[in-house]
């Protein structure tokens, strides 16, 4: 008998319970809640010892913030950014691509972000003919 193990399009990691759980929280926040992106990205550092994030992965937080362009974030917004790596990297301070992506890892399993994937694994958003995003595939940062 051949017992399946579902994986992840990114690195064919496996998908764990948490990352599941991760994305019904992102999915249930509430729309009328508003909060600062700066303050809760202070607050986040401060609890790096509990949450068991480095320095490193914060700075690729920090950047993956820096592509969202509203400082508000609310609960009605799409909250889904899809930089390159590339772009990650160059926001990140010139951070090797395979660091960073192992702190986007980290950041994944942490629960502070959730990849969105697209079938082939790309990073991109679609726009409808009024040029609003109407589907978009990179990280989520509503948790």
């Amino acid at each position: 008998m051949q017992s399946h193990s579902p994986t992840t399009p990114f690195g064919r990691r496996s998908l764990t319970l948490a990352h599941v759980a991760s994305q019904m929280v992102a999915t249930q926040r509430p729309p009328e809640k508003i909060v600062h992106k700066w303050k809760i990205f202070h607050a986040i550092c401060t609890a790096r010892p509990r949450l068991g994030v480095s320095e490193r992965a914060l700075s690729v937080l920090n950047a993956l913030l820096t592509f969202h362009p509203e400082t508000a974030l609310t609960g009605e917004d799409d909250l889904i950014v899809f930089p390159s790596n590339h772009q990650l990297t160059r926001r990140a301070h010139g951070m090797p691509a395979s660091t960073l992506r192992r702190h986007l890892a980290v950041l994944v399993d942490a629960g502070l972000i959730v990849r969105r994937d697209s079938p082939n694994g790309k990073r991109y958003a679609r726009k409808d003919d009024a040029g609003e995003i109407e589907l978009a595939f990179g990280f989520d940062l509503s948790p």
